[in-house]
């Protein structure tokens, strides 16, 4: 467990992960990493026929742990990236590690996947994401929505075309305009945060924001329990709610 100065305050993080077949999928194309040590967070939803989903996800999640764990570590006179850079580029070499796989592969063509992944340098944070995988913050017991859904009907609710309840009916719900691995390059998303003691931080697949809405998500996360116990209680509720699709849970705490 690493520990940072943030203003007068010690703050040190935890986390804790869990995912589940959910009820109606065979497999799970989920995937996740993370390294509270060298401060970096995934998780993946794939997609692609076959196994190629869960392929591409294992790939993005490899990718970024290998490129950013251990990167402040000096090789020779090279000076590591700054985080927000380096993780971009983790992102980018997962994008590639993927499209190449899938050219080589006619199995695995058009295989690709959602990511969301978290950064943290002492009390700054980078949020980046692909897709409709999300992060939350919950602080002061408010939850919070700090991605953005790269996907076709979040995108008609943005533009003031469709509501957030016909959004998540839509029959067009699972259209995502951006993926990792789909295309040669791709775009991420980046969110700056400065962290503050009591923040939990939430990423998860859509596995879990397609059964639960914000203020169940917003409830069970108000809970006194573990970061593990937590996991497990989103899961649950969302089996409970349907579970049809793998679900995916990544709690990051900051701790005084």
């Amino acid at each position: 467990m690493e520990e940072f100065l943030l203003a007068s305050a010690v703050v040190h993080y935890a986390a804790a992960a869990a995912t589940d077949c959910g009820r109606k999928r065979p497999t799970n194309e989920d995937a996740f990493g993370f390294s509270v040590e060298d401060g970096v967070y995934v998780v993946c939803d794939g997609m692609g026929g076959a196994a190629a989903g869960e392929v591409a996800s294992a790939i993005a999640v490899d990718e970024m742990l290998l490129k950013l764990c251990g990167r402040m570590r000096v090789e020779g006179e090279k000076q590591a990236a700054a985080l927000p850079q380096a993780a971009e580029e983790a992102v980018s070499a997962a994008n590639e590690a993927i499209y190449s796989r899938s050219q080589r592969d006619v199995k695995l063509n058009g295989m690709g996947t959602t990511l969301v992944s978290m950064a943290a340098e002492g009390s700054r944070i980078w949020v980046l994401n692909v897709g409709d995988s999300r992060c939350y913050r919950l602080r002061n017991r408010r939850l919070e929505q700090i991605t953005q859904d790269h996907s076709l009907v979040e995108e008609q609710v943005r533009l003031g075309r469709m509501t957030a309840d016909e959004a998540r009916y839509s029959p067009h719900r699972n259209v995502i305009t951006r993926a990792l691995g789909t295309e040669s390059r791709v775009t991420p998303d980046v969110f700056e945060l400065e962290a503050e003691p009591g923040d939990l931080f939430l990423l998860c697949s859509d596995g879990l924001t397609r059964e639960l809405a914000d203020a169940q998500i917003e409830s069970l996360l108000n809970t006194d329990v573990s970061l593990d116990d937590l996991c497990s209680r989103l899961i649950v509720a969302a089996n409970q709610s349907g579970g049809k699709d793998n679900i995916t849970c990544l709690l990051v705490r900051a701790e005084g």
